[in-house]
């Protein structure tokens, strides 16, 4: 069976499985498309049709991917893109049987991102509140400010700080309504700089910035749209730059930050995964380390001959 995918049609309709059946985050559904587009152009180089597309040019087409020196991780996330996809194309009757339930991801090589310091955190959390509590003074410096406080104090993703909207933040119990991966809902709770600063972009900055084409959304870009994932990325490395001998690190690495001081001040591991929002604890074990220094006072502490 040959599919004719020149309209576009396979791809759309994959699509939208991606977006309103499995609730695939924006960036997911691009990812895996052009991994998809990629296979069905490969395959289509060979003469072989989607509904023809067996095992064999599904190694083919991974052993392409790793002799053009792709990473290990791109692979992987290769082999997950085209087991959903031929999936879906088996459900839905474009394969007549599914080709990938013999492949085989590799372990990805997990790095994790650096970490800052709690003294360094403090020197660049410290050296964004110049602005007044009346909410006065520049609503992109007291913006910006939300966005380190919020991602300190939550260990939100980027994508999700960026989805917040004003009704997300509930002062009363200082906690966000955050909307993660898969459209799973969590409460993650933040303390009282991250809420002071809220406060004071909200009395000021925000309606300064605010036009008819915000709507609902918390933070804003220049324009008074809503704030996009690079212009917050662009603000974490610019703040983290301050303190010359940190690391260089973006949102993701403010995140893994507030995960390892939460541990390394004795937060319960599953706690720690919960505020993540991770499906496994696994990933959140992976994620997050503990202090050499911690563990050399823990193994002081209990170990009868340390």
């Amino acid at each position: 069976m040959v599919v004719d995918v020149s309209s576009g049609d396979v791809f759309d309709d994959y699509a939208a499985f991606l977006r309103l059946e499995q609730g695939r985050s924006a960036h997911t559904v691009r990812a895996y498309l052009g991994d998809v587009r990629s296979l069905v152009s490969f395959a289509g180089a060979r003469g072989v049709g989607v509904g023809d597309i067996d095992l064999a040019v599904l190694r083919a087409w991974l052993a392409e991917t790793a002799r053009r020196g792709s990473a290990r991780t791109t692979v992987a996330r290769r082999v997950s893109s085209v087991k959903s996809f031929c999936a879906w194309a088996t459900r839905d009757g474009l394969l007549g049987t599914d080709p990938s339930t013999r492949l085989e991801a590799p372990k990805a090589h997990r790095v994790l991102p650096s970490v800052l310091g709690t003294d360094q955190v403090s020197d660049v959390l410290d050296s964004l509140r110049t602005d007044p509590s009346d909410g006065t003074g520049d609503p992109v410096a007291q913006r910006d400010r939300v966005i380190v406080e919020v991602l300190y104090a939550t260990g939100i993703r980027v994508g999700e700080l960026c989805g917040l909207d004003v009704g997300d933040v509930d002062f009363s119990r200082s906690v966000l309504r955050v909307l993660g991966k898969g459209n799973k809902e969590r409460t993650v709770p933040f303390g009282a700089p991250a809420r002071d600063a809220v406060q004071t972009w909200l009395r000021g900055g925000r309606g300064d910035l605010a036009t008819a084409a915000s709507g609902d959304a918390l933070l804003l870009g220049v324009r008074g749209r809503r704030l996009d994932q690079r212009a917050a990325r662009t603000v974490v490395h610019r703040v983290v730059a301050t303190r010359p001998d940190a690391p260089d690190i973006g949102p993701h690495g403010f995140r893994h930050s507030a995960a390892t001081h939460l541990l390394e001040g004795g937060a319960d591991l599953r706690v720690v995964q919960e505020l993540l929002g991770h499906a496994s604890l696994a990933t959140t074990q992976l994620y997050t380390h503990v202090g050499v220094e911690r563990l050399r006072a823990v193994h002081a502490q209990a170990h009868p001959r340390a």
